[in-house]
């Protein structure tokens, strides 16, 4: 067989990878953005004391047994932001978002929105707000890359969703105006 036989198979093969792997990914990019909304209609606005803040392994963290025990074990070892906050009376481990971690202040208090143990969104931060000069470290440009990308895709999905919203006004208009032209030639 020729060389380019050889290159022909490898590249259809490439090429069914990539339709996969972009099927694959749109399932979970769907997934995503409907357990994220679940979190959202769920999420509470919370006045809380954050006393640390660490990347910690999911079994050195603190969290509830019922959380390790209904986490896959490949992800247990996986580091997560977790926050060490007084929220009234009780102290709390909380899993924070990535994106919102490196802007929660140690000993401030923070308005969140929590859901479960999980904090989804700060509103409001009171205290010391440290700005880290210097360099970042590659998991906070990684933090921040991601909260940017993830703000851009949030505005893009509203923004579909308001042109189908539009483009169904629209419709409901016309055939409006159908029905009306109707009423006026009988």
């Amino acid at each position: 067989m020729p060389w380019w036989g050889w290159m022909l198979i490898v590249m259809a093969i490439a090429i069914a990878i990539l339709v996969v792997l972009y099927i694959v990914g749109n399932r979970l990019q769907k997934k995503q953005a409907a357990q994220k909304e679940a979190m959202r209609e769920q999420a509470q606005q919370v006045t809380m004391l954050v006393i640390d803040k660490k990347m910690l392994p999911m079994k050195d963290a603190g969290l509830p047994k019922i959380v390790m025990e209904q986490t896959p074990k490949r992800y247990q070892k996986a580091k997560l932001p977790i926050v060490k906050a007084k929220i009234g009376p009780q102290i709390m481990n909380l899993i924070c978002d990535d994106g919102i971690f490196d802007i929660m202040p140690v000993k401030g208090e923070v308005k969140a929105m929590v859901s479960g143990i999980y904090i989804t969104s700060v509103r409001n931060v009171r205290g010391k707000q440290v700005e880290k000069t210097g360099k970042k470290t590659f998991s906070e440009k990684m933090r921040a890359k991601q909260k940017k990308y993830q703000n851009i895709y949030e505005n893009e999905t509203k923004a579909i969703a308001l042109s189908k919203e539009e483009k169904a006004a629209a419709k409901a208009k016309a055939k409006a105006d159908k029905e009306r032209a109707k009423k006026i030639k009988i």
